[in-house]
């Protein structure tokens, strides 16, 4: 199997080698054997490299894994010196390596991201430059104290589809700004053409966030769902539930300036609940005239980013929550005798 870093989920690659192993494994005892060949993987992309390089069968020693990684990090990419020696080290006893001329390529052609260089001629694992979030970043902002409790006062941020991309709920504590998902619909593997969200579902987690929980505001994605809203403004009150249209793109570079500055400086946190992490770590930033958007890393593509999205108008509910006054912290009372 050769060129694994690009066997992703948009393409069938995990399930296809699943496919191939299962076989081979079968025939292990007369012979059969798997071999796979591949450049550095994107974390970002889950592709079967990634799948094989985190298994616990490479961690055991029951498969072997052979790499030789330059030693070269990425803010170290405009040093020549440190371009050089990692390629000596990559590239090791194959004399036909151009490396004067890759190091000149690494450090003045500007058409190529860093991330490729590093993955493609330095076999470093390394993301995709145009990811908005890296995993780094996002973990750092994981949080698993001072858990989200029945009663606590949130802002909730709502991004809705029908058949195409995923449905999902996100909410975020006001006090302290940690983000937690309510609820979250994604369209299965092998659905059949006339899947559809199950939106007596969706409902139902909506009513049930907002006996759970003191709802200050909620944003909600209009497309599809303009009806639905309507009711929950109804039920729910028209001074809570909001439209708020993620197609305008001045108001939506806006809310994701302030959530990515929000994760940068530390004044978001999150549960650290796996769903979401994977919506931000696939969303990628996209230039408009107007500022940075985040999308999914193509139209038909199958990595999800609504999760993301909730989150973003999420935090913009709470802004405007808090804003509007109504943050209402509860006090304890303590009793001296």
């Amino acid at each position: 199997m050769d060129e694994v870093h690009h066997w992703v989920g948009s393409n069938g690659g995990p399930e296809f080698f699943q496919t191939l192993k299962r076989n081979v494994e079968k025939l292990a005892a007369v012979g059969s054997r798997w071999v796979t060949t591949t450049n550095a993987y994107n974390p970002l992309e889950d592709s079967v490299a990634q799948v094989i390089h985190e298994s616990d069968m490479i961690t055991q020693g029951f498969w072997l894994y052979d790499c030789i990684e330059g030693s070269i990090e990425p803010d170290e990419m405009r040093d020549e010196a440190k371009v050089r020696q990692a390629l000596i080290e990559a590239y090791g006893d194959a004399s036909w390596a151009d490396i004067e001329g890759l190091t000149r390529t690494i450090l003045y052609d500007r058409t190529t991201p860093d991330s490729t260089y590093l993955r493609f001629f330095c076999n470093r694992i390394a993301e995709s430059s145009d990811g908005w979030m890296s995993k780094t970043e996002w973990d750092a902002r994981a949080d698993d104290e001072d858990p989200i409790k029945p009663g606590d006062q949130v802002a909730l941020g709502f991004d809705g589809s029908i058949r195409g991309d995923s449905t999902g709920i996100v909410g975020v504590r006001l006090r302290d700004a940690k983000l937690f998902v309510i609820g979250v619909w994604e369209r299965p593997e092998h659905a059949h053409d006339e899947w559809e969200v199950d939106v007596l579902a969706v409902e139902a987690a909506v009513h049930r966030a907002f006996e759970t929980y003191r709802v200050a505001w909620m944003y909600a994605d209009p497309p599809y769902w303009q009806e639905a809203i309507g009711r929950w403004s109804i039920t729910h009150g028209d001074d809570t539930v909001f439209e708020f249209w993620t197609n305008k793109p001045t108001r939506m570079t806006q809310a994701v300036e302030r959530f990515r500055t929000a994760a940068m400086v530390g004044d978001l946190k999150h549960a650290g609940d796996a769903r979401l992490t994977r919506h931000v770590l696939n969303a990628v930033a996209r230039e408009v005239p107007q500022g940075i958007l985040i999308q999914k890393d193509s139209p038909r593509s199958k990595r999800k980013i609504d999760l993301a999205v909730c989150a973003v108008i999420a935090m913009e509910a709470r802004a405007d929550a808090i804003a509007d006054g109504r943050m209402k912290l509860r006090r304890s009372r303590v009793v001296g005798f």
